[in-house]
């Protein structure tokens, strides 16, 4: 299985949204962080990619990787 497109928690006016990384469209919109925070875990998980939380300013809070990450890294 290839590995899918990050999944970004975003701020999106008065809510939280998940989007697709270098995509315009949402994927979803949610009342709650918490609840866009599930959905892209869910997505992510089912990709193999990596979810990213952006706080209410902006900036990256938090990463969390659900792909097939080597351990140690390679290199």
């Amino acid at each position: 299985m290839s590995k899918g497109k990050n999944q970004w928690v975003v701020k999106d006016g008065g809510n939280w949204a998940v989007r697709g990384e270098g995509n315009e469209k949402l994927t979803s919109k949610h009342d709650t962080q918490a609840s866009a925070i599930k959905a892209a875990k869910a997505i992510a998980k089912n990709q193999q990619s990596e979810m990213v939380i952006q706080s209410k300013s902006g900036k990256i809070r938090a990463k969390h990787s659900y792909g097939n990450d080597p351990f140690p890294p390679k290199g």
